[in-house]
């Protein structure tokens, strides 16, 4: 049996998970919000009692197997989300790069001739602080109770501007370590 799917989910307190086993999905509300899940029936049963949640698979085929984890995981993450949001934070190395907030969308400079503009997805709360030390010039913070939606969304804001090797400079995750190359050497003899 699947060591993550055997694993029981505790709910703590403030936080309420049902189960609507016609629609197939799972609610869970807390302090930080709602989140809902489907499930696929045909494969697990979600059951909720004694104040934990379980995850039972249906069968010993692969396609059981697999997705007994999966949902386990979907789950334990939702209940984790609503009592305490996940974070993800942004860094901009660059001269003169800088972001900003317009209502829901941020404003972002970040070398090229233009400034970009991203929408905020609904669910997505987003805070900017002026750094500017060792080379940071802005830090974008993204916080959610959804742990899939908070990375997607730093994910896509990365791409905008990924950290280039030679100088450092783009936009990086905060705990993020770049590996730096060497420039090319002048009037080296061979």
């Amino acid at each position: 049996m699947s060591r993550i799917g055997r694993k029981p989910i505790p709910i703590p307190e403030g936080v309420k998970v049902t189960v609507d086993p016609q629609g197939a999905q799972v609610v869970v509300e807390g302090p930080s919000g709602r989140l809902t899940q489907r499930y696929e029936p045909q494969y697990v049963d979600v059951i909720v009692e004694d104040g934990v949640v379980r995850v039972e698979r249906k069968g010993e085929e692969k396609a059981h197997k697999a997705r007994h984890g999966l949902y386990r995981s979907l789950i334990a993450n939702m209940v984790q989300g609503v009592q305490q949001p996940y974070e993800k934070r942004l860094q901009l190395v660059g001269l003169g790069y800088r972001a900003r907030l317009q209502g829901q969308e941020l404003v972002l400079e970040i070398g090229y001739s233009h400034p970009v503009h991203y929408r905020v997805p609904e669910g997505v709360s987003v805070e900017v602080n002026e750094v500017r030390a060792g080379g940071v010039e802005a830090e974008i913070i993204l916080r959610s109770p959804d742990k899939q939606l908070v990375g997607e969304v730093a994910a896509e804001i990365r791409a905008f501007r990924k950290p280039e090797p030679y100088k450092g400079t783009g936009i990086r995750y905060a705990d993020e370590q770049i590996l730096r190359k060497e420039g090319k050497l002048a009037g080296a003899t061979g």
